[in-house]
């Protein structure tokens, strides 16, 4: 339990320093400022106090019980200072000080020295080379960071990888009076993590949303065990730093941890059910939303508006970003008729004029919470001088605490003037928005989390005819003769056990076992070059195909043999497929995660248009078939101008078979079936390539 940590009765700071710009300073300066409710102890052995606080010269010269101790000094004199904390009893220390693993491998035999020390004595370590945490609880007031933004209690809290963006976040909530529950920097994070900072705040009542920054991970499936159990409980809306390759060495170089594991994080985020922004605009914004209202149940808008213009942009918003804007009941229609102005418009979206009073608004609210096809309520409201604004946002703020639909309001007023109405919608837990796109993409975000929430996962289809010990022994084999790769025989009797459909094949030696083999699987057929030493057949002449007698087939191995003069050369003989559709099913083994599976658009498409998709294995039958339909090109699976769609089915369970191999087969580090001709009736794989 973080309990200590986060509601420390008392704080120690060793390295506060009198000097007004040192860190240690800083955090005696943030505690006195915050009003911290617990006993402050800086600690500094040349000064008697420091701003105006009895100073001590060393951690045992505390009188009382010392729960948290923050340490800014040089990193060399740190694990010192760590084993005089273990001593004094203290049980959580922050360490603001970097040059640990972020600086290379001495600082991170410092920080393995450090680590070791703090579990002698039960001491939990948050950093080193971090901000901090803050606590906005009344009760509790603890501003243990080095950073300037002061938040206001709240509902929302934010834990970020990299302390500079974190102090963005949190001076972004501030800045648009939002406040906020916690706040958490772990810096390297060599002891207490992000995944037990989000398990301990899934577990409070006063936290309704989680923000998180991070750049990677150190342990990806303990990551996602805790999204897991978190996400189910309440949102968390995430970002990552190193989309890109060049981001994602920024990022490798900016912290001690793991980072920059790239694609896969969004992946990890997709299957737990973290909503993924690429924005931190977006994402305060939204959490701002997630902070005060209800998840809609569905994706039907109904708007309310006292001016044309911004509603017809949200509408366009709302449209493009997935959102449905249905009609009206009529019984919904008559109501309004009854309760707004005669030239109101009473369809969807209603116009209730700019003269609208508190009554028409209202009305308008109540018919749209009581319309059985209507999730969400969007309310465009400018404020006019000749208008009682103040008891429109009485009424708005009443409608709102009845918590049945989701409100989001885009705010159009001069918030200087309109003070009293601005500080009602606050106060209420309207939240309020300058632009329609914005108000719009806030409650986007509110209606995906509906979604991910309610969605389906699927079954992960265990297969029970596959010969995972045959398969087993072969990659044993290959690894013992120090391999990185199978040849065509091997792989093919790898798809053979685990029942992955495979075009009719046989490997051979010499011209009289070519022809035989080319009689028995019936022409026209394929060969191909199989030698260790050649990876990319087709690219150097390695494969010929639609060969349609043995005469070919004779001069085509000669051509071949002149060609590859290698010792182990065997020739692979395989039933040429005319027609169908080119895919590709793929799996890449991922650091501390597992693997990758890929499906897209195969052959030489996939290099030049990279149609692909992926999902984290293991692979359940709804992910499979929405990596079916999340390609550029899934219309072309379905059958387009009279041409016929492929065997989805079949696709589908090469999927999850090869999600099933990799799985019991973690020596596999990358596999690609490519490409995959899949026809109407029949899927069957041409080509393999397995490095291990």
């Amino acid at each position: 339990m973080l309990d200590t940590l986060f509601k420390p009765k008392s704080v120690a700071i060793i390295g506060a320093s009198t000097k007004e710009l040192s860190i240690g300073n800083v955090i005696t300066k943030n505690l006195l400022h915050y009003k911290y409710k617990g006993s402050i102890y800086p600690i500094n052995p040349k000064a008697d106090e420091v701003r105006g606080i009895k100073a001590y010269k060393t951690i045992f010269d505390v009188p009382d019980d010392v729960d948290l101790a923050h340490i800014s000094i040089p990193s060399k004199f740190i694990p010192q200072a760590v084993e005089e904390c273990g001593k004094k009893g203290v049980k959580f220390i922050i360490i603001n000080s970097a040059g640990f693993k972020e600086v290379g491998p001495e600082g991170e035999a410092l920080e393995n020295e450090v680590v070791s020390i703090a579990k002698r004595y039960g001491v939990r370590i948050f950093g080193p080379n971090c901000q901090g945490i803050i606590n906005s609880d009344p009760d509790i007031r603890a501003y243990c960071d080095f950073t300037f933004t002061f938040p206001d209690p709240g509902h929302i809290s934010v834990v970020a990888q990299s302390g500079g963006v974190g102090a963005v976040i949190m001076q972004r909530f501030f800045d648009l009076g939002v406040g906020m529950r916690y706040y958490a920097s772990n810096g390297n994070a060599c002891d207490i993590s992000i995944e037990e900072i989000i398990r301990y705040w899934g577990d409070d009542e006063k936290t309704r949303v989680i923000v998180l920054y991070v750049e990677g991970f150190s342990d990806p499936k303990g990551f996602m065990e805790m999204a897991y159990e978190v996400a189910a409980k309440k949102p968390i809306l995430a970002m990552r730093g190193g989309r890109t390759e060049e981001g994602a060495r920024a990022a490798t170089s900016h912290t001690g941890g793991l980072a920059g594991i790239g694609l896969s994080t969004e992946l990890i985020f997709n299957k737990t059910g973290i909503l993924t922004f690429r924005d931190e605009e977006e994402m305060c914004q939204a959490a701002v939303a997630f902070a005060s209202q209800p998840i809609p149940a569905g994706n039907r808008v109904g708007l309310i508006t006292d001016t044309g213009g911004p509603a017809i942009i949200a509408t366009d918003e709302l449209v493009d970003l997935g959102l449905e804007i249905p009609p009206l009941s009529e019984k919904a229609k008559n109501f309004l008729k009854d309760n707004l102005y005669q030239a109101a418009s009473v369809n969807n979206p209603i116009d209730v004029l700019a003269t609208a009073a508190a009554p028409h608004y209202r009305a308008a609210m109540d018919a749209l919470m009581d319309e059985e096809q209507i999730d969400s309520v969007y309310i465009n409201f400018v404020t006019p001088p000749f208008v009682d604004t103040e008891s429109v946002a009485r009424e708005m703020t009443d409608v709102s605490k009845q918590k049945r639909k989701p409100i989001i309001c885009n705010y159009m007023t001069d918030k200087a003037q309109w003070t009293v109405t601005t500080k009602i919608l606050k106060d209420g837990g309207i939240p309020c928005y300058d632009f329609p796109e914005m108000a719009a993409k806030a409650l986007a975000a509110l209606t995906s989390f509906g979604k991910i929430r309610s969605r389906e996962i699927g079954e992960l289809k265990k297969f029970d005819d596959v010969n995972k010990s045959k398969a087993e022994t072969i990659f044993m084999e290959a690894k013992k003769s120090k391999r990185q790769s199978l040849s065509a025989q091997e792989v093919y009797e790898v798809l053979t056990a685990y029942n992955i459909p495979a075009a009719k094949w046989k490997v051979v030696k010499s011209f009289e076992e070519a022809e035989k083999a080319a009689e028995e699987i019936g022409f026209p057929v394929v060969i191909k070059a199989d030698s260790a030493s050649i990876i990319h057949k087709s690219d150097v002449g390695g494969v010929a195909t639609d060969i349609k007698d043995k005469n070919s087939v004779r001069k085509i191995m000669e051509k071949m043999q002149k060609k590859f003069e290698t010792p182990d050369l065997n020739f692979l003989v395989q039933k040429y497929l005319a027609g169908g559709r080119d895919l590709i099913v793929g799996a890449k083994a991922e650091h501390g995660l597992g693997h990758l599976i890929m499906f897209g658009m195969g052959g030489i498409f996939v290099e030049v248009l990279k149609d692909v998709v992926f999902k984290i294995a293991p692979v359940t039958n709804i992910e499979a078939s929405e990596m079916l339909s999340s390609i550029k090109a899934a219309e072309l699976l379905n059958g387009i101008r009279g041409e016929k769609g492929v065997n989805k089915d079949g696709v589908i369970d090469i999927i999850q078979r090869t999600s099933q191999l990799v799985t019991d087969l973690p020596i596999i580090q990358e596999m690609d079936l490519n490409p995959i001709i899949a026809y109407e009736d029949r899927v069957f794989v041409v080509d393999v390539r397995v490095k291990i």
